[in-house]
């Protein structure tokens, strides 16, 4: 099991709808950047590259790093939602979830061998200008990846069937209705709509309409792939432990064969500048009003794009953002601000958009907005402003690109350098003309760009009203993926420091980075139980000025160091986390030690940050999941177990209303402490900097002399019968079932016990090929994602199953969730071959699991917060190879007891009160 926070829940749910010094031999090198005299050194990366390109025109790209074995494998392909037609939207993004559905000479889910061969990073995407398919694969693996890609590439046709066009159309419209199901879902459609001209191709969202997605012929889709998929509309980018002729070599060998498609017509340029305002106001169900003011601007490569870029983080980019200040800080008039330049080939836009603490101050929003909107058209930023957003953004460009692969990785900067401007090394343009940009310069781009012709959406709740090529041969099938690389850690050393904090230092020096995580043993579940949410108030004030800096000071301190601090709490801990470039780690350290020491708690801070809270509550209850995630916990604990609280860790309105000064303190005061707290660092720093900078910092932050606190944790009785409580969300499109029920307790599990639960989990409903996913969204095409969901926690551990599904198969889906959770436990248990593809993928993946510093930070502090250590990563493919189906048959039947199982859905009640009584799964009660 891995320990989950309420994030890695929802991170888990959202990957459920998704279908410096350089090492010798990496081939990045980094350095700094001086601009124009108003820029100061900033740090950069230079992706180093080879290219060539195919008899049938595919362009391929060859960026070599061998830190991991690992190589991240990453096809664009020049076709996007820009490329279809009126009637006929939606197209590029269904042909994305076809391309995973089986080849002509592998008619099975695309991700299969992927999962043995232990891939990570993998998902494919489509936007308006383009569609990929991406994937880090172990070097071994390499073979496999490319057989697989080039079959999709050149062998796709005669797979697609219209039983799998019909299966995916589902899925698809599920995930329209899954987007439309939660707050403002229905805001970008109206967007597209009222600013672009009909017929533009930005007209219509990228998921395309119901009418069409229902229209799409068989023969629509054959002729999509023969349109736009061929060689010669695709760029291949091959980064990682790979160098150009080896490259050469495969490359030809598995993609020479492919035929080119004919020629595609490509649309440079349609900005469709607006000379007007328009105005829309709409009514949805959504906890608060919102307000969006949208241009169209210069398009995506231009010098105006990267100048309107700079304008938006002036605008909203951050606590010191000139609107954050005003209007969330100063007028404590909106709970939330942002502002985005959306760049895109044809056209570019700028957002800028506010959400209200009170719907009455909707037009006192808009009013600093435009303010804010002239000031700058009128005057421009400050020098100050522009260096502090430049080196805030170098920094995180230089942390983005520490992989190869993934979103925003290597290879994804030099492929959409090659499909969006034809040269792969574009990166290095856009970053001079920030660089260089001058406030003259962002100025006159908001005077060209900003003075006429907005959009204006505003959104508001509904009133509360009573009604309701020669190649390979494949007949051969999949090449195998090949032994597995041995997986190789950077050294692990601890050491305690003279206040009694455990310190472990992983060095790792391929970038000028450090990122640290410090884990304190107190989390939510300390909150007494008439009041909820103190951790989460405390935790997220800490951060909220410090030491000699306010909120606002802090915010820009961190910027122009280009470091980044998180505070949060989870159920069982508080954690600080920081990443800091090494060249200004100790004044970032600094700032850490005012954090943890000295949060200011001022009182004005404290009523904003609670209006901030509250508004975060009602976001919560308007979002199914969330909505269903804080009901849940005390249906299955008790209301008043320390777990019996909303997961959520926010608490209630009622108590977080009444929560003071004194209670932030009292809570800071007994469980922030060393003897509670584990820094676990990891970056390019050695031990004796590392341990000497830390004593001076933290040579404040002492052991307190009264004993350390605990938390007692009682274990609670497991339910003897099923229970139902429904929530109702009229005119939902979707029902969200969650179901949960107690697992053992986390604490008393030894290490192979919690990889085998978790190996467990995974054959279930933990993965894209699991039992549950397959069965509701593959199978049926009820569902865009189901999963289970296993977390690790102190004490007893909840086991959640989590299903969004189409309204009208709310019963049907109930009943297969049964059928799926009965039959593991009884006469379907786990096979041989669902344990080998577990083992292959939790195995494969480990080389290049911890490529990126953050993973590896992670997984180490994780490890010691379940009383482990290093040797628990070092030994898990061990642990994973251990055990057999009987085994994992075992735990499952100790695990899942559908017949304790607490249900809660969020649907529409009108439409699914009969579906659910008549299921007879025990009590129904309907919530408020």
């Amino acid at each position: 099991m891995k320990k989950m926070t309420l994030s890695a829940i929802s991170m888990a749910v959202m990957l459920s709808l998704s279908g410096c010094a350089t090492t010798t031999d990496s081939n990045t090198t980094a350095s700094t950047v001086q601009g124009s005299s108003q820029a100061a050194n900033l740090p950069f990366v230079d992706i180093k590259y080879d290219s060539f390109t195919l008899d049938n025109g595919l362009t391929v790209i060859v960026h070599t790093d061998r830190k991991a074995p690992i190589v991240a494998v990453n096809v664009w392909y020049d076709v996007g939602a820009k490329n279809e037609k009126v009637g006929k939207t939606g197209f590029a993004h269904l042909f994305e979830h076809l391309m995973f559905n089986g080849t002509e000479n592998y008619d099975d889910e695309y991700f299969g061998p992927f999962e043995r061969a232990g891939a990570t990073e993998q998902n494919g995407t489509t936007n308006s200008d383009r569609t990929n398919y991406f994937q880090n694969v172990p070097t071994p693996a390499l073979d496999m990846a490319l057989w697989m890609e080039s079959e999709r590439m050149g062998h796709l046709l005669g797979a697609i069937t219209q039983e799998k066009l019909d299966e995916q159309r589902g899925v698809v419209q599920n995930e329209k209705r899954q987007g439309e199901s939660q707050p403002y879902g229905t805001m970008w459609d109206n967007i597209w709509k009222y600013t672009f001209p009909q017929g533009h191709p930005y007209s219509w969202s990228v998921i395309g309409s119901m009418e069409d997605l229902n229209a799409a012929s068989l023969e629509d889709v054959h002729q999509w792939f023969k349109d736009y998929y061929g060689p010669n509309n695709a760029v291949l980018v091959l980064a990682g432990d790979i160098d150009v002729e080896t490259a050469k070599q495969k490359v030809g060998k598995y993609f020479g064969d492919i035929k080119p498609g004919k020629p595609v017509g490509k649309l440079e340029k349609w900005i469709a500048k607006r000379d007007e305002q328009t105005r829309l106001t709409i009514q949805d169900r959504v906890p608060a009003s919102r307000i969006v003011k949208v241009w169209n601007t210069a398009e995506k490569g231009s010098i105006d794009g990267e100048y309107l870029s700079l304008l938006s983080d002036v605008l909203a980019g951050g606590k010191n953002s000139r609107l954050y200040q005003r209007l969330v800080y100063d007028e404590q008039l909106a709970s939330s601000v942002f502002a985005f330049n959306y760049q895109r080939k044809l056209a570019g836009q700028i957002m800028i958009g506010a959400d209200a603490l009170d719907k009455a101050n909707i037009d006192k929003i808009e009013a600093i907005v435009d303010e804010e909107v002239a000031r700058i058209i009128a005057e421009g930023p400050t020098t100050d402003e522009l260096n502090r957003i430049r080196f805030a953004n170098a920094a995180g460009w230089v942390k983005r690109v520490e992989g190869v692969g993934g979103f925003g990785g290597k290879s994804d900067v030099l492929a959409s350098g090659a499909v969006y401007h034809d040269d792969p090394a574009f990166y290095k343009e856009a970053f001079d003309i920030m660089a260089s940009a001058t406030p003259n310069d962002v100025k006159q781009a908001a005077q060209r760009w900003l003075s006429d012709g907005d959009f204006v959406l505003t959104v508001h709740p509904f009133d509360k009203l009573t009604a309701k090529e020669e190649g390979v041969d494949r007949s051969t099938g999949v090449p195998n993926a090949g032994d597995v690389p041995a997986l190789e850690l950077p050294s692990v050393s601890s050491f305690t420091l003279s206040n009694g904090l455990e310190v472990v230092l992983a060095q790792r020096t391929d970038t000028p980075v450090v990122n640290v995580r410090l884990d304190i043993s107190a989390g939510t579940a300390t909150d007494a139980n008439d009041l909820t949410g103190v951790a989460n108030f405390a935790a997220g004030m800490m951060d909220e000025g410090a030491g000699q800096y306010d909120a606002l000071q802090l915010a820009g301190e961190l910027e122009k160091l280009g470091a980044s601090i998180s505070t949060s709490a989870s159920l069982d801990s508080t954690s600080i986390s920081m990443s800091a470039m090494t060249v200004n780690w100790q004044p970032s350290l600094e700032i850490f030690a005012d954090i943890l020491q000295r949060p200011t708690f001022a009182d004005s801070d404290i009523e904003r940050v609670r209006k901030l809270i509250l508004q975060g509550i009602k976001q919560e209850k308007a979002q199914p999941a969330n909505n269903a995630l804080r009901v849940l916990p005390p249906l299955l604990y008790g209301e008043n177990h320390p777990y019996g609280k909303p997961l959520t860790g926010s608490g209630t309105e009622e108590s977080v209303a009444k929560i003071s000064r004194d209670d932030l303190l009292a809570f800071t005061n007994k469980w922030i402490r060393p003897d509670l707290g584990r820094l676990v660092v990891v970056g390019d720093i050695d031990q004796a900097q590392l341990k000497s900078s830390l004593e001076s910092a933290l040579a404040s932050w002492e052991k307190p002399a009264s004993a350390t606190p605990t938390l007692e944790i009682p274990n609670v009785a497991p339910a003897q019968t099923a229970r139902v409580f429904v929530l109702d969300k009229p005119e939902s499109p979707q029902s969200l079932i969650i179901s949960g029920l107690l697992a053992p307790n986390a604490k008393d599990l030894s290490a192979q016990d919690e990889v085998t639960l978790d190996m467990m989990n995974t054959i279930i409903g933990g993965s894209f090929t699991s039992r549950m996913n397959m069965n509701l969204r593959e199978d049926k095409g009820w569902s865009y994602g189901a999963r289970t969901i296993l977390m690790n926690t102190d004490a007893q551990s909840p086991f959640f199953v989590y299903a969004p599904v189409q309204t009208d198969k709310t019963k049907e889906s109930i009943q297969e969730i049964l059928k799926e959770l009965n039959g593991y436990i009884s006469d379907k248990p786990a096979t041989e071959e669902e344990l080998a593809k577990v083992v292959s993928n939790k195995t494969a993946k480990l080389p290049g699991r911890y490529e990126k510093k953050w993973s590896l930070l992670n997984a180490l502090a994780d490890a010691y917060d379940n009383g482990r250590d290093v040797t628990y990563l070092e030994n898990y493919a061990s642990l994973v190879r251990t055990p057999d189906t009987a085994t994992i048959a075992k735990e499952a039947k100790n695990v899942i007891k559908p017949n304790q199982l607490t249900w809660v859905i969020v649907g529409d009640v009108a439409k699914i009160k009969d579906q659910i009584e008549s299921l007879n799964l025990g009590e129904v009660t309907y919530l408020d």
